[in-house]
């Protein structure tokens, strides 16, 4: 008798890990879930997420699986809190979901998942990996343009994408929530969540005053001339491209252009100076090899949800990357992912570090 593969899913308490966790069941593998308790201090729930943990036990009970709780709160707020707030009191604009991804939930979990016996782990992300004839994986977005978060996973490599299973990636959503009700997971009508796991009422100005209490700095809100508009309580709570919240009394709309700083300042200007055509992108990661070598062409996207954009990308001798787009884009912003796709394949990604008109 043929052994069956053993899995490891990591269970969030949600309906597409759930719902990952009973197709692998289907499919004759022996499955594992695996829930990552990472912060104690959570956003505001709803009635319907009240104890995720909790939601992730009773489905695998349903499920007749498995189930685990690992604590990695202490290593979670080393690696993806304490890089947020540093990113924010910087005057950067983080993504803590691409930190999490590549460092905890494929990183800490697939090592985890080794200690169990496991050949690999599943997630519910909406996305694809294929093997091609030449041997090399492929992570590609998912079926459902409209949900595809290969966005925030270019930070797998050759290794890792061996290793990860998307059970979901060739569904929509909807037919999701079907499914969910077919098996009759207790979770399949969970509303979704869409803010940042670890704060709370998704009001990350409140937790940066409170975590971060040096953000609060009065300094002065400036245009590109340098002379003086207004004032703001810290760079940090602005982000490229805002308009709202300046409290600048002007004879056209200003939106937030830059954010310095070294100098307290924040830089405001017309709607055309938010566009940017060209940036720098550093800390990058490849999914098919392990350096780009020479100048490529490519559809560029600057933040989640954006649609890609076509762009020239040429590797520099300090190990940087020029990201030249063939339009402007708008609110270009440092601290973002700009990640980098031909056709539906993810090539790889980086980190916006400066923004060049």
């Amino acid at each position: 008798m043929m052994k069956k593969e053993r899995i490891v899913v990591a269970m969030s308490g949600g309906v597409d890990s759930s719902l990952s966790a009973a197709l692998l069941l289907e499919q004759g593998c022996e499955v594992i879930g695996m829930t990552m308790r990472l912060s104690e201090e959570t956003r505001a729930a709803s009635p319907d997420d009240l104890n995720s943990v909790e939601d992730a036990r009773r489905v695998a009970e349903v499920l007749g699986i498995r189930h685990y709780i690992m604590d990695l709160t202490a290593m979670f707020e080393e690696t993806v809190i304490d890089y947020f707030l540093s990113e924010y009191q910087c005057g950067r604009t983080p993504n803590p979901c691409v930190v999490c991804n590549r460092h905890i939930k494929f990183g800490k979990l697939l090592h985890e998942a080794e200690k169990l016996g496991a050949s690999c782990i599943a997630t519910g992300h909406y996305a694809r990996v294929d093997c091609g004839k030449d041997g090399v994986y492929r992570l590609r977005k998912g079926q459902d343009r409209e949900k595809d978060q290969s966005y925030v996973l270019y930070g797998l490599d050759q290794t890792s994408l061996a290793r990860v299973r998307f059970p979901l990636g060739g569904f929509s959503k909807q037919e999701a929530r079907v499914l969910a009700d077919e098996y009759h997971l207790p979770v399949a009508h969970k509303t979704e969540s869409q803010e940042i796991c670890f704060i709370p009422n998704d009001d990350y100005k409140s937790y940066l005053r409170k975590h971060r209490p040096e953000c609060v700095r009065i300094g002065d809100i400036v245009d590109a001339r340098g002379n003086v508009l207004g004032s703001h309580a810290g760079v940090s709570f602005y982000t490229i491209g805002q308009r709202k919240g300046l409290g600048i009394a002007a004879s056209q709309p200003l939106y937030v252009t830059a954010l310095d700083a070294a100098e307290n300042r924040v830089v405001v200007g017309t709607a055309d100076a938010v566009y940017a055509q060209e940036l720098m992108a550093v800390h990058l990661n490849w999914t098919m090899w392990d350096t780009l070598r020479e100048e490529r062409l490519v559809k560029a996207k600057i933040r989640y949800g954006k649609r890609e954009a076509e762009a020239r990308i040429v590797p520099l001798a300090d190990g940087a990357l020029q990201v030249r787009f063939a339009e402007p884009q708008r609110a270009v912003t440092p601290g973002q992912s700009v990640v980098f796709y031909e056709d539906d394949v993810v090539l790889g990604g980086g980190v916006i570090d400066k923004v060049i008109a």
